[in-house]
């Protein structure tokens, strides 16, 4: 079953494209079952604002009114194609330091959310995916080395990791702007040691990890996690979801052909996804107000989702 549990829009996010209607019905168009939602969360501070927000005059009290303005789109478009497609209303958390768990927690107290994404984008408050200048400052924060710097994301990732997301979010997002992504991460054994502890705690209250194909387009040869951290979850029984991490239409199930051979190649068996529970229904194997289910990853290729479009 072909799904996405990583989404934006251009309506809602500065760095995407289209509205969040345009991405909902290029998901059905292209027979996509479930959709999360998932517009980044609001950060409260002005030292927290990307340059581009900043050149644009945006201010946290805009960054606040647009998420809220989310939440009530995102409603819309379940009452309008929840007959169609199975769309899950989230967020994608950013943890930036520790007064962010009370935030996040804030925001699920609010809006009653029925999933959302553990993600990192910081490290020392400074942003380590936007571009290579601020990578360098967040390494030379840690002391320099790269070494020092995925340790330190691998800390603040584990301290998000206590709000028990039910899905852990583009894994090792860390290495984007590193020095050789491809650097295997059991070389160094701190970082390597802070992995494993992640991937057990995740496993300990059942939760999915996402592999997110965003990394091949941005010239990447394997979706987040890479495999030396996908051979690690699948060695202490872990579970796997999909998404693509859209900015907009035109990536909406993107390279979907590739996530699913980079799947069979690491012999992964069966894939998890989310599904919304209708009202009055047990919550047995679930995840917050979402049902686990799975699918053998042998039955996706027959899937008119890959059979039209991954040819």
């Amino acid at each position: 079953m072909p799904h996405s549990h990583h989404s934006h829009s251009g309506e809602f996010c500065m760095h995407a494209r289209d509205t969040l209607e345009e991405v909902v019905l290029t998901a059905i168009q292209k027979g996509m079952k479930v959709l999360a939602l998932t517009e980044h969360m609001p950060r409260d501070l002005p030292d927290d604002l990307y340059p581009e927000e900043i050149e644009a005059g945006i201010t946290n009290f805009d960054l606040w009114r647009t998420f809220a303005d989310f939440c009530e789109q995102a409603g819309k478009m379940r009452a309008t194609y929840g007959h169609l497609i199975n769309i899950l209303v989230g967020f994608e958390v950013d943890y930036i330091r520790d007064s962010s768990i009370q935030l996040i927690q804030r925001l699920q107290e609010d809006y009653k959310f029925d999933m959302f994404l553990g993600s990192v984008h910081h490290v020392n408050t400074i942003p380590i995916d936007f571009d290579r200048d601020m990578y360098l400052r967040a390494q030379a924060s840690c002391g320099g080395s790269d070494e020092k710097l995925f340790e330190a994301y691998f800390d603040a990732q584990y301290a998000m990791l206590q709000l028990q997301p039910p899905i852990l979010a583009h894994f090792d997002l860390i290495r984007l702007f590193s020095e050789d992504p491809t650097f295997p991460l059991q070389f160094w054994p701190g970082v390597w040691d802070r992995v494993v502890r992640n991937i057990e705690f995740v496993i300990g209250y059942g939760g999915l990890f996402e592999l997110n194909s965003a990394s091949l387009r941005k010239g990447w040869d394997e979706p987040y996690p890479r495999r030396d951290i996908c051979e690690a979850i699948m060695a202490r029984g872990g579970k796997f979801c999909l998404s693509d991490d859209s900015h907009g239409v035109a990536q909406v199930g993107l390279n979907y052909d590739k996530l699913l051979h980079y799947v069979e190649s690491l012999g992964i068996e069966n894939i998890y996804h989310l599904e919304r529970l209708p009202m009055g229904q047990m919550l047995v194997d679930c995840l917050g107000l979402c049902k686990v289910r799975s699918v053998p990853v042998q039955n996706l290729r027959n899937e008119q989702f890959y059979l039209q479009y991954m040819q």
